[in-house]
């Protein structure tokens, strides 16, 4: 088949790309190490994992602990979350400036929209459900069912949802794990500048393009595409 017979779709990570999730998911982290009488992490080095799944995230975080530590402290950082979303002044994560209208621009060029994140499934659903978008997107791979960033899992499961082709692929991110899960699955690597790494890694991971706002996303898109 040509290029031309296959759907384009556009995967977006969320945390970082879609919603500034970075304070609710500290929050929790540290509310998590609070009930397991643990050190606090300070923001600046959660932000860093932000991304990978939970399991991956406290390898990094934690990596004197061991693999049951590790899963243990998985279900902790679960149950902190519902207990903080929970709360009564609880607010949903932002979504960045634009985030919407790019959307529903990319959505009426005829682009298949999906997220590849390392979110639980009900988790991501919440925070697109709570910003009415969930229903815009074809796909929704999460840590649920596939290994972490930077397998290219996620994204070949989108492609396939889409009835799509690597090459009719474009992954949108903020972390150097979005950009080499994009280069290992064979789809284009777009970064985004406003998330959780910097431009310069977001580059090294193989991005071939850097957006600095949601609205530079569309004119990307079509360069990549054409």
């Amino acid at each position: 088949m040509s290029g031309s017979e296959f759907n384009k779709v556009i995967i977006f990570d969320c945390d970082g790309t879609l919603a500034d999730g970075q304070h609710m998911i500290t929050d929790s982290m540290n509310l998590c190490l609070d009930r397991f009488g643990m050190e606090r992490l300070d923001h600046a080095d959660v932000r860093r994992i932000i991304g990978l799944s939970l399991m991956e995230a406290f390898q990094v975080l934690k990596p004197e602990l061991s693999t049951d530590d590790h899963a243990a402290l998985t279900e902790g950082y679960k149950k902190a979350f519902f207990d903080l979303r929970s709360s009564e002044d609880f607010t949903a994560e932002p979504l960045y400036p634009d985030t919407i209208e790019v959307l529903k621009e990319l959505d009426g060029k005829g682009y298949c929209l999906a997220v590849a994140t390392g979110k639980s499934l009900r988790g991501l659903r919440r925070v697109l459900s709570q910003h009415d978008i969930l229903d815009m997107f074809v796909s929704l791979q999460t840590s649920d069912h596939h290994p972490s960033k930077p397998h290219p899992s996620m994204v070949q499961t989108a492609i396939l949802d889409a009835g799509s082709h690597p090459d009719q692929a474009i992954v949108i991110g903020d972390t150097s794990y979005d950009m080499q899960m994009a280069k290992s699955a064979g789809a284009h690597a777009l970064g985004v500048s406003w998330g959780y790494h910097e431009v310069p890694e977001l580059v090294n991971a193989g991005a071939t393009k850097v957006a600095h706002s949601f609205r530079e996303i569309p004119a990307m898109v079509s360069d990549l595409m054409a």
